[in-house]
């Protein structure tokens, strides 16, 4: 596996979707070993009904479409595969059996997940007292929304967030990325990492739980803190609450756009100069913020007929901060990214992000691409656990482990 700080934590991944295999994935890259628990059916069927979001990496589904989902494979880099049947007792007994030997548990399903299979914390620790289980439920384990099922677009609303989002009162927005996801991913990766430490010093093991809803509403800070001081916040799309101009303007070509900010008035002054806008040049804050739709207008007059090239050029030469708007293509093309080598072309070449964290103990050149469904079982069960071939090949026989979909 990867080597990095966290090389010697070996962590049981029973997450889904994003938050929480995002999570795994950066303690992945920082050197832990992650042995992803899957579902016999965990990637899906063995022919796909429709393209999956995101289509499947290298274009085409191949013969084991389940193991080239573009959006799994993206975050399962750096992670072993054990195709386990949990719902089964073997299958139970052997996961139990890896939570003695291992130091965390992450999970992202339901609040009565776990505890359906009776493999809650309080089961855990039976194996493995020292055992940290992070659980990241969409509402948290307790409280009146605690049984409900949530994903990202559910929860954002529910977080504060969508309402300063938007244009306009009449428009709010949610971001269509299911912000949460990540917001908790970040948040749980922070939480292993300090319960390991704690562990350091106590030798105890702990329940650690999470908040879908609560990780995205610590994004709300700002925004609540007026409110409780009677402000109420609105929406003002791309614009800035203290500075103007502030936004994201046409420039040439289709559908592209340069993102421009004036933090002062020896900016606002300079940039009236360069782009020869038709307008009071000695307007102060107060006067630009009131009269935002006629100065956004003049400078997209300026930008629209001007390469993003020339407008950085021309903006950036007198200091004023300004820069293309990347899509997915710009993004990849982006010198900046390629010098710095942050996309990582281990899935049959396509470029994949990697990890922000940098430091001389992480290097992606022994990163690993995501493994195929149940790759690994032999060598989890027989070197981590000492199963013999007999024993592993009943587990196959019976259905318990596989390494493709059953259907």
């Amino acid at each position: 596996m990867a080597r990095g700080p966290l090389e010697n934590v070996r962590i049981l991944d029973l997450t889904h979707v994003w938050a929480g295999p995002l999570a795994t994935r950066i303690l992945g890259d920082l050197g832990a070993q992650i042995l992803k628990i899957e579902a016999p059916m965990g990637r899906g069927p063995t022919v796909y009904p429709t393209v999956p979001l995101g289509g499947f990496i290298g274009g085409e589904p191949g013969d084991e479409p389940w193991n080239v989902n573009a959006v799994f494979v993206k975050l399962m880099r750096n992670k072993k595969s054990l195709a386990l049947d949990l719902k089964t007792e073997a299958g139970r007994n052997t996961f139990l059996e890896l939570v003695a030997i291992c130091d965390v548990v992450i999970e992202n399903f339901s609040a009565r997940a776990m505890a359906s299979l009776a493999l809650d914390y309080e089961h855990l620790k039976q194996s493995n007292p020292q055992i940290i289980h992070v659980a990241m439920p969409g509402y948290g384990l307790s409280g009146p929304y605690s049984e409900r099922v949530a994903f990202g677009p559910t929860v954002e609303p529910m977080s504060g967030l969508t309402s300063v989002m938007g244009y306009s009162a009449d428009e709010p927005r949610a971001t269509a990325m299911a912000m949460p996801d990540p917001t908790s991913a970040v948040s749980a990766t922070a939480a292993v990492v300090t319960a390991l430490r704690m562990r350091e010093l106590t030798g105890e093991g702990r329940l650690v739980e999470m908040s879908l809803h609560e990780s995205a509403t610590s994004y709300s800070g700002p925004w609540l803190i007026d409110t409780q001081l009677g402000h109420e916040p609105t929406q003002i799309g791309n614009r800035h609450p203290e500075l103007a101009p502030h936004g994201i303007y046409p420039c040439l070509g289709e559908d592209n756009w340069v993102a421009i900010g004036c933090r002062s008035d020896e900016e606002f002054q300079s940039l009236c100069n360069v782009c020869e806008l038709d307008i009071d040049r000695t307007w102060s804050l107060k006067e630009r913020k009131s009269n935002e739709r006629i100065l956004d207008a003049a400078i997209a007059n300026w930008t629209r007929d001007r390469s993003y090239k020339t407008i950085e050029d021309s903006l950036r030469d007198i200091g004023i901060p300004a820069g293309k708007v990347l899509d997915t293509e710009g993004m990849l093309a982006n010198p900046q990214s390629i010098d710095r080598g942050f996309f990582v072309p281990l899935e049959q070449g396509t470029p994949m992000p990697g990890n922000p964290v940098k430091m001389s103990a992480i290097s992606s050149e022994d990163w690993e691409p995501c493994p195929k469904l149940g790759e690994h079982n032999e060598e989890v069960l027989s070197e981590w656990l000492d199963f013999d071939p007999a024993r592993i090949q009943t587990l196959y026989d019976e259905g318990v482990i596989v390494n493709r979909p059953p259907r």
